[in-house]
């Protein structure tokens, strides 16, 4: 259907200048920025992902409260058993570096909570399907 006169633009016109011109602008992909088949690939092949556990809230307050501070070559260590227990099917690992014993929820790579050893109560461990000892 079309207007007769140049006061209204048909709806040919309309899909045209709207439909066809935003299309070509989702069809043109940024330069500067990765696809996102890029990202999902470099995921789905471990590139670019990282391997560095964290802390949780918990975690980091129960730290604090204990008076324990990590050296590097500690959680690097940390890091290693938390990899360990992945490469396992662990996910949820007690991993023990030194005299420390975190619980690390490995799918995540969070720890959950971290204790000095001589702090737990009989030495047991609750809710856990494997450990690493580092």
């Amino acid at each position: 259907m079309k207007i007769q006169g140049n006061q209204f633009l048909s709806i040919e016109r309309l899909q045209d200048q709207y439909l066809n011109a935003a299309k070509k602008q989702a069809g043109t992909p940024k330069t500067d920025e990765p696809s996102f088949r890029d990202i999902l690939n470099g995921k789905t092949q471990g590139i670019g992902t990282e391997s560095e556990v964290r802390f949780s809230k918990h975690a980091a307050n129960r730290l604090l409260d204990r008076n324990i501070e990590l050296t590097r070559d500690q959680v690097e260590r940390l890091n290693l058993g938390a990899a360990k227990a992945g490469a396992k099917g662990i996910n949820e690992s007690l991993v023990i570096v030194d005299s420390l014993a975190f619980i690390v929820n490995v799918p995540n790579q969070t720890v959950i909570t971290a204790m000095d050893q001589t702090e737990t109560d009989e030495n047991v461990f609750t809710n856990i399907d494997g450990a690493v000892i580092i």
